[in-house]
């Protein structure tokens, strides 16, 4: 698997300076976190998951989760988790007589309900569950968490030591995380579970829409979820726990939940310029369509997931992949000044000019960042110069919209 594996190499050549690495479910943990990228949700019981895995249903989807938890109704349970075997058999066996078929299989994982289930899942795929790269925890919690991780390791030490990892992805979604008089305890509480599982832990997850259900919210397409007080403060707290360089963990994004027309209150503030510079005309139609679809809204998120750090996004319809996904791709000049400012990372030198000339570089304060920048290049790729994410918006997403 590889990120925009859908682009020609001609596109390929004209877009990326470095191009993504390959990857698969057993690659190291730390690439891994940060290829899990554009997480789609589908329900469990979908009768054609193996058939739309392997057929690439939704271009450029790296990342597949199988939900058993609120995308399935209560007395959907236990058809969904057979259903989800049997597709999981149904995948296997064709994987196994036509190996060149692995390249197409996304990262899947499966989120559960409660560890009762994950120990009935766990038994019920048996080997099928070397094919999925980790578990959706949500609710999570440090008493419940430390039983999920606990299950989590049991089955990592027992698996064929040829069996990839498998990770937990704990959702931060409830009201003891949310709310501020027991916040602090909470999240210290589950920062020490995870500490202690950390080489399973494959990123924390934020569920806004739980957080915004505890005080009877949702956020309109006009605004972006940093917006909504409660919610701005708790990531705020959740990224300095948990985004800390000394010890630091991939941190996902909240899912965006429009995907279709609807009536707009405030001014579009994406602005026009990029989308004729990459696209030209075709260009200004896509943002037109973005603007409509409030698709907007979900640019604005992300950079600002982007710039607190965050990287990746839970999505619930398809053509929110590609879009997600370019905007994490690196520029020339981030990859120009984090590679400036490893290499000068000697001792000889405190600070020294950008070679784009408009900004000061300083080593000691700007190394973290620079190496998060180095590990987000192998998986979205650096582009050339004067190339932008909307370049990378190919004649297929376009067709979505115009």
């Amino acid at each position: 698997m590889r990120y925009f594996n859908y682009l020609s190499q001609a596109e390929e050549q004209e877009l990326f300076y470095s191009l993504p690495v390959d990857y698969n479910n057993t690659s190291e943990q730390e690439l891994l976190a940060y290829a899990v990228g554009a997480a789609l949700y589908c329900p469990a019981t979908r009768p054609t998951i193996a058939t739309d895995v392997l057929s690439g249903k939704h271009l450029g989807l790296t990342s597949w989760v199988f939900d058993l938890e609120d995308a399935i109704g209560d007395q959907q349970v236990e058809a969904a988790e057979m259903s989800l075997t049997v597709q999981m058999h149904r995948l296997r066996m064709s994987l196994e007589q036509d190996p060149a078929l692995y390249n197409r299989v996304p990262l899947m994982f499966i989120r559960v309900r409660s560890v009762e289930q994950l120990q009935r899942v766990l038994e019920r795929m048996g080997p099928l569950m070397e094919m999925i790269t980790g578990v959706m925890l949500p609710k999570f919690g440090a008493e419940q968490g430390e039983r999920y991780f606990q299950t989590i390791a049991q089955y990592n030490q027992s698996k064929d030591s040829c069996a990839p990892v498998l990770y937990g992805l704990p959702i931060l979604e409830t009201a003891e995380v949310i709310y501020r008089e027991s916040r602090l305890d909470a999240l210290l509480a589950i920062k020490r579970v995870l500490d202690q599982y950390k080489s399973y832990v494959l990123n924390v997850r934020i569920g806004a829409t739980d957080f915004s259900s505890l005080f009877g919210l949702r956020r309109n397409p006009d605004v972006t979820i940093y917006e909504i007080a409660p919610i701005r403060d708790c990531i705020s707290d959740i990224i300095n726990l948990f985004g800390r360089m000394d010890a630091p963990y991939v941190i996902s994004g909240p899912v965006w939940e429009y995907f279709a027309s609807g009536e707009r209150v405030l001014k579009p503030q994406i602005r026009q310029s990029p989308f004729e510079e990459a696209l030209g005309p075709d260009g200004r139609r896509l943002r037109n369509e973005y603007i409509n679809r409030h698709v907007d809204g979900l640019i604005r998120e992300v950079m600002m997931d982007k710039e607190n750090g965050i990287v990746g996004k839970t999505i619930i319809h398809p053509s929110h992949i590609r879009l997600v996904q370019s905007m994490y791709t690196v520029t020339r000049e981030e990859y120009d000044d984090a590679i400036g400012i490893i290499e000068r990372n000697n001792g000889e030198l405190g600070v020294f000019k950008s070679g784009y000339s408009n900004k000061m570089n300083e080593i000691k304060p700007h190394l973290n960042w620079a190496k998060k920048v180095l590990a987000r290049s192998k998986i979205y790729g650096v582009l050339h110069e004067q190339q932008h994410f909307i370049s990378l918006l190919s004649e297929q997403e376009r067709s979505v919209y115009v």
